[in-house]
């Protein structure tokens, strides 16, 4: 197990191999605890190296995971020196130190919430049911575990994106070694982040079964965030091939679980990590850009990898690149059959395994079987015995049996004949049987008739009654009527009376009117012949008349045939415009949705910078990032006015996307000037300013986010992005030069101590360089002392001619002051050129510091704990010091 321990942590950049951590592992399962890993634990050197301590994180979490169970709390006794680890790397910029950092405060927690619960072992396997007895009734404490859950899985997210940000990942490196130093541990953080998201998916669910969703609102952002960095991950997990050879990621559905509908709980399916039977171990990874692993070293390894990235030098490509383009093909096809030949592999091995346990199941039956056939042996043993008693008895009882067997024949006659009336009083019984259900049938026929019957009689006798009714009422209207008659005929008797009388006068007076009568008659023809005449005219009037009605009621026909169509055309058209309508508002949505890609990309663009390598010599000054910044700010004016004219009326889309456009180019200079400042500034402010654009950036990207979806379109606010703005501005305004808050007296004194300081800085980086070089020759021979001994050369030189330099800038500032002061002194000419002065003070900062981690960089290469490539950029930023004083002195 020591072997192990020391063979597993060590400082080589390439993963912990998995057979040392099973040994480990195997170590506590023998002794019952973590005895032996931790006392050789506590002597590993881990301040001297963050690789060793990363890797010491990655298996105390394995051996956490997988181990004895007492190691928990063999663990807890040793919280402190985990815990003054991750302060260590965490107070020193390095890039491995910030992944210790992390990666401690992760295990401090999971120790911690395992201490307090129990129930749950280190590597998170419980069933539902232990869940719900760890959870309880009380409100209180699912909420209370329910904020423990989320803030364990708040820090394995944050380690699996930091060591994603810290990768490149437009580049296929998941093949080499470094690389996979870094994800190798992230293989046990998607084990546990799956187990997590499962129990804050139930608890949450149950917590919205007791509270109101109102008092649940931060518990549902919190877990939205965490979903959405946790598919993320998995995805980006996914896509990576040295993943896929060791794990089987599950994916996450494509939206959060809607915690306000109870019947979504049925539809959350738990996400399953798979690991493989027997990972594969000691792969050499490096062959997968080996063109001959006779000939081929590692600085070729090395070289190869420089000119996939950079291009071959002065753009001249070989035949290498072909064979590594063809050999990366066939090393992707055996991969495809190796995973196949896995596949097959496990599923014939889960085939066996059904077979095994079958076989067991049968040979656990025939046990069973056979246990039981040995208690029916015991006892037919017992009941043999118990029958040669009864035997015995049976002897003496069958001269008895004799006897009842008589008596037996008599009875069983008697019962004959008993059997024979039974079966006729059965079949009478039957046949009266149905003759009643027989009988029952009719009578139920009969009573229904009789019921039909009954109710006929009643409708008749209704319809007599109301027949009587109206005949009665008929003849009193007779009677009424003949009343009537009567007082008529008796008027027309009178009348007719008067008549007689007056008819006897106009007797008399007949002859007078006969006259008249003659001459009425003449009369009469005449005016009967007016009268044809009169209706001859009537006729053809009426016919005028008739003509002009059918005219008109054709005319109403077509006018209401006309009507209609004209409805109908007004229909289509409104349903036109309707159409037109929605389609212009797709429209405007989909101009929308293009604008917010375009400006997703350019953010991206903008973001992605932030780790691009080729971007850390370009360089910003801190006023033109406040410049810049401030114009994206205020650009958000714009892009609020331009969202809330788009809520209100969304078929004008024109000032949203008009202000979008401008706030995601202002918003991507400001990132990428933010990082070009950065690039100059101090260590802590260039941290800061790195996060803060980060920051931006990702707010940036979230508010475009929801504007991609309807729903969350009119609620999309930009508090946050206003806010991260503001954060880049600040940094700015404290980058910015602070000449004013100098006092002239005090400039040019500063202007001498910087140019002194620079000299004693430079003359002790030539004494250290002579100190290394005398122990260089004193510690190697050979090819070794050569080289030591070239580096170190070139390094002195190098420091001489920055001394030179030093010392003629310095003479030449005298020239320049004594020749430019006039009656004024000293400090008043650096006061009046205070931007001439600052430029001398910063290139002479610039030009000391650079010295001081040239001499720095070149102890390590000495010492084989440094890299060349830390001389290349130290030669480069001395350049760039050296560029910045000359251009100081030239103006």
């Amino acid at each position: 197990q020591a072997i192990s321990i020391s063979k597993a942590i060590n400082t080589q950049e390439a993963p912990v191999k998995e057979k040392h951590a099973r040994r480990i592992i195997l170590g506590t399962h023998h002794e019952k605890g973590a005895f032996t890993f931790w006392s050789y634990a506590i002597g590993l050197p881990l301040p001297s190296s963050a690789i060793l301590s990363w890797k010491f994180c990655h298996v105390l979490h394995k051996v956490l995971r997988d181990g004895h169970p007492n190691v928990l709390q063999d663990c807890q006794r040793y919280r402190s020196n985990i815990r003054e680890t991750g302060d260590l790397w965490g107070h020193l910029h390095d890039r491995y130190g910030q992944l210790v950092n992390i990666y401690t405060r992760l295990l401090l927690t999971k120790i911690s919430f395992h201490i307090k619960h129990p129930e749950f072992p280190p590597a998170l396997e419980v069933s539902d049911e232990v869940l719900e007895k760890t959870a309880g009734t009380d409100v209180n404490n699912i909420f209370q575990l329910t904020v423990e859950l989320f803030d364990y899985l708040d820090w394995e997210l944050k380690l699996s994106e930091s060591v994603f940000r810290q990768l490149n990942t437009s580049m296929a490196v998941s093949q080499m070694s470094a690389v996979q130093c870094r994800l190798a541990p992230l293989i046990q953080v998607i084990q546990d982040c799956s187990h997590l998201y499962h129990y804050a998916v139930k608890l949450m669910f149950k917590l919205h079964s007791c509270l109101p969703s109102d008092t649940l609102q931060g518990h549902r952002d919190r877990f939205h965030e965490q979903f959405r960095s946790l598919k993320n991950f998995f995805k980006k997990a996914s896509d990576m091939l040295y993943f896929k050879r060791l794990i089987q990621i599950p994916r996450l559905p494509e939206s959060p679980p809607n915690f306000l509908r109870a019947s979504a709980l049925a539809e959350h399916v738990k996400p399953v990590v798979v690991i493989p039977e027997e990972a594969p171990e000691d792969e050499e990874t490096e062959n997968l850009i080996e063109i001959s692993t006779a000939s081929t070293t590692e600085p070729q390894i090395t070289s190869d990898i420089f000119d996939q990235t950079f291009g071959p030098p002065n753009g001249i490509r070989d035949d290498r690149d072909a064979q590594i383009e063809s050999l990366k093909r066939e090393v992707d096809m055996l991969h495809a059959e190796m995973e196949k030949i896995k596949l097959e592999a496990q599923r014939y091995i889960t085939q066996l395994k059904a077979q095994v346990n079958s076989l067991e199941g049968e040979v656990e039956e025939q046990r069973k079987q056979k246990q039981k056939a040995l208690v029916d042996n015991e006892q037919l043993r017992d009941e043999l015995e118990r029958l040669q008693k009864v035997k015995q008895d049976s002897d003496r009882s069958q001269r008895l049996c004799a006897e009842a067997e008589k008596k037996a024949n008599a009875t069983e006659i008697r019962y004959t004949k008993l059997k024979e009336k039974h079966s006729e009083l059965i079949n009478t019984h039957a046949e009266l049987l149905r003759k009643n259900a027989d009988t029952a049938k009719q009578l139920t026929v009969t009573q229904q008739s009789q019921e039909e019957v009954a109710r006929v009689k009643e409708q008749l006798a209704f319809q007599v009654e109301q027949v009587k009714r109206e005949a009665e009422m008929k003849l009193e209207d007779q009677s009424v009527q003949m009343e009537q008659l009567r007082q008529e005929l008796d008027a027309r008797r009178h009348e007719l009376d008067q008549a007689q009388r007056s008819l006897s006068h106009a007797k008399q007076a007949g002859a007078e009117l006969s006259a008249q009568v003659e001459a009425l008659q003449t009369e009469k023809e005449v005016l009967r012949r007016s009268v044809s005449e009169k209706e001859c005219e009537l006729l053809s009037t009426r016919g005028l008349v008739e003509e002009k009605e059918l005219q008109l009621s054709q005319e109403a026909d077509k006018a209401t045939r006309e009507i209609c169509e004209l409805q109908g055309r007004l229909l289509e058209k409104s349903n036109q415009e309707q159409s037109l309508q929605q389609k212009l508002l797709d429209e405007q949505f989909n101009i929308l949705q293009e604008t917010v890609r375009e400006a997703e990309d350019i953010l991206r663009d903008a973001v992605a910078k932030l780790d691009d390598p080729l971007h850390v010599r370009c360089t910003s000054s801190p006023d033109y990032l406040l410049s810049r910044a401030q114009a994206a700010l205020e650009s958000t004016d714009a892009l609020e006015n331009g969202h809330a004219q788009y809520v209100a009326s969304m078929a004008d889309a024109a000032g949203l996307v008009g202000a979008l456009a401008l706030f995601a180019h202002l918003t991507a200079d400001t990132i990428v000037n933010g990082s070009a400042t950065s690039h100059l500034a101090p260590t802590d402010h260039a941290d800061r300013l790195m996060e803060t654009c980060r920051d931006c950036g990702q707010r940036s990207l979230d508010y475009l986010g929801e504007l991609k979806d309807k729903q969350t379109l009119g609620h999309a606010q930009l508090g946050d992005v206003r806010r991260a703005l503001q954060g880049v501005l600040q940094l700015a305004q404290e980058l910015r030069p602070k000449s004013l808050d100098i006092k002239q007296e005090e400039l040019g004194d500063m202007v001498e101590k910087e140019m002194a300081s620079t000299s004693e800085a430079i003359e002790d980086a030539v004494r250290r360089i002579e100190e290394m070089m005398s122990q260089a020759r004193n510690e190697s021979s050979g090819v070794k002392l050569e080289v030591n001994e070239r580096i170190l050369n070139s390094c002195t030189d190098l420091m001489k001619a920055i001394r030179l330099l030093v010392l003629t800038s310095t003479n030449l500032q005298k020239e320049i002051v004594e020749s430019g002061r006039g009656a004024a002194t000293t400090q008043e000419f650096y006061a009046k050129n205070s931007r001439w002065t600052e430029g001398l003070i910063s290139a002479s900062k610039a030009v000391g510091w650079g010295a001081t981690q040239l001499v720095e960089s070149a102890d390590r290469v000495v010492l084989h704990t440094g890299k060349y490539e830390e001389l290349i950029v130290c030669s480069h930023e001395i350049a760039a010091s050296t560029a910045q004083l000359v251009a100081a002195s030239k103006v």
